[in-house]
């Protein structure tokens, strides 16, 4: 709900010192070596390689709140491993398995990135594919319900009275769904219960070293009566690339630290058109560390709301820094503003850009992350996100966390690791008072996948027998109407609680081509915060992948 109380927004100080270090970008940016490459999906085991070889001790100049990576950002990451290995042979044989297979997942970039010549022209027409299947026994939860906002926030979660009180009951509305149980970030699409499929796969174009492009149609077909449909999932043209590129099309993006979720943009929701300036490779400040930057504009669909139509303009601003090779520190802000049925007035639309009034036609949310890695804890890496959708006398308020730690090397020899991740969204958490369907597109959180007034904790824990070769055991416990409960139709909202479980196996089938395997099961009391409704759900995942 949009409780604006001063002129300004989360971080105003730390936004505008984030802005005037865009402006300054370029500077550095024309010396930065430039391979354009399309981007790496989000959920590909290349990620989980990096982060393996950065546990092992080998990559220093990763940033992970920003992603996707480019592919010749990822080369530079294997560049740097590449060489930290020959000076640390005695690194367990783990490390060399992942860089192989690294060398073999991005051949041209690995080949090109330090080339002075590349081909003039060049084309991939099937660069990655995967075929899914999936079985769902169940029903999503809906985030569809009424949520008391107590207001008399504080600071970080202590004190109180930067904003008034509010009698019960002050009601927020909270909209969307979940999508598909154990599935989330899954860019929008949604499986329903039955038997589903999903086809999709990518091909790629190249102009020299400056120009990249990328498409990536999607067939899916949905269970209980669902029609087939096809997709333009993925598709855009990049221009330029190391410290400044624009791209222009369809594409995933994730802003925050999180495994599991993040509180700004994730690919929770599907993926929309966009206009992006970004850095796909860091910056060098000399002395001072390294930066990147990435800058999204948009716009929503059109939608109706509580009898309300809206079609908001959409941004997204984030900027990482390290001052440090174990350090990271970034800054985040995702804003809807104007549109129809809002003052679209040059005054209301200018503060909306740069910062919130009681009157302005926006809603955003913004917050500061912080990741450290402890070389002396085997590279473990603990990390955490703050954010705030409103501020009250300069402090944040309506406040929501991200944190966690990250365990690379569990076992001396590398090949088990362990996460734990930990949740809270706010009462009032993506929703709007004057965008009423809230921070949201095509009815799912474009933010972390479980939405507002949500508790939640995660673990996993996974061995490696080889690269290709991953065992992995999920954990899950999420409570909703911990805090914010009300009564419906004379009935006080019951607290959902969540226990889940999942076991995943990906293995090597032949050639380039994985097979997953994954089940899950979980059990719901007080299904969507009805006393006494118990739900049951499970779910079956087969997929096989090509160099995805």
């Amino acid at each position: 709900m949009s409780h604006n109380y001063s002129p300004s927004i989360p971080g105003r100080g730390a936004l505008r010192a984030a802005c005037l270090a865009l402006l300054a970008l370029p500077l550095w940016a024309a010396s930065a070596f430039a391979l354009s490459s399309p981007n790496i999906p989000l959920d590909s085991p290349i990620y989980a390689y990096l982060e393996k070889l950065s546990g092992a001790g080998l990559i220093r100049s990763d940033f992970r709140g920003i992603r996707p990576f480019s592919k010749a950002e990822a080369a530079r990451l294997l560049l740097e491993a590449e060489a930290a290995l020959k000076e640390r042979p005695e690194v367990s044989p783990l490390a060399s398995e992942v860089l192989q297979r690294l060398k073999e997942l991005l051949p041209r970039e690995y080949g090109l990135y330090r080339e002075e010549k590349v081909p003039f022209f060049d084309y991939n027409l099937v660069a990655s594919s995967r075929l899914r299947y999936v079985y769902l026994d169940g029903t999503p939860r809906s985030y569809e319900r009424p949520v008391h906002d107590p207001g008399n926030d504080g600071v970080f979660g202590i004190g109180s009275g930067l904003r008034p009180p509010n009698p019960y009951p002050s009601l927020a509305l909270q909209h969307g769904t979940e999508g598909t149980p154990f599935l989330p970030n899954n860019e929008g699409i949604v499986y329903r219960d039955g038997h589903n499929a999903e086809l999709r796969f990518s091909s790629e174009a190249y102009l020299g070293r400056q120009v990249s492009a990328l498409i990536e149609p999607l067939f899916v077909y949905r269970g209980s009566g669902g029609a087939a449909q096809l997709l333009l999932n993925k598709g855009y043209v990049k221009l330029g690339g190391g410290g400044l590129e624009l791209e222009v099309g369809r594409d995933a993006n994730w802003l925050g630290l999180g495994a599991r979720g993040a509180i700004t943009l994730t690919d929770n929701a599907r993926n929309f058109d966009l206009v992006k300036l970004s850095s796909p490779e860091p910056l060098s400040l000399g002395s001072w560390g390294m930066v990147k930057y990435s800058l999204i504009a948009s716009r929503f669909d059109r939608t109706v709301t509580d009898g309300a139509e809206r079609q908001p303009w959409f941004y997204a601003l984030k900027l990482s820094y390290k001052p440090a090779s174990d350090w990271e520190i970034g800054l985040n802000l995702g804003r809807q503003v104007g549109g129809p049925g809002v003052n679209n007035s040059l005054g209301d639309t200018l503060r909306g850009i740069i910062g919130g009034t009681s009157a302005d036609n926006s809603n955003g949310l913004a917050g500061i992350e912080l990741r450290y890695r402890a070389p002396w804890l085997r590279n473990t890496e603990f990390y955490g996100e703050f954010s705030g959708e409103d501020t009250a006398a300069f402090w944040p308020i309506v406040e929501s966390y991200v944190a966690g730690f990250y365990i690379p090397r569990l076992t001396e020899s590398g090949r088990d690791d362990l996460r734990f991740e930990f949740f809270k969204g706010n009462n009032i958490l993506y929703t709007n008072g004057t965008f009423p369907e809230g921070y949201l597109y095509r009815g799912m959180p474009i933010g972390h996948s479980q939405g507002g007034a949500t508790i939640e904790f995660y673990l996993r824990y996974s061995h490696w027998f080889s690269p290709r070769n991953i065992l992995a055991l999920e954990l899950y416990r999420t409570d909703r109407g911990h805090e914010g409960r009300v009564e419906v139709n004379g009935v006080r909202q019951g607290i959902e609680r969540k226990y889940a479980g999942t076991i995943s196996w990906n293995l090597p089938l032949v050639g380039d081509v994985d097979l997953n395997l994954m089940y899950g099961r979980e059990r719901i009391s007080n299904f969507n915060l009805a006393n006494g409704v118990d739900q049951t759900n499970q779910l079956f995942k087969a997929e096989m992948s090509y160099r995805y």
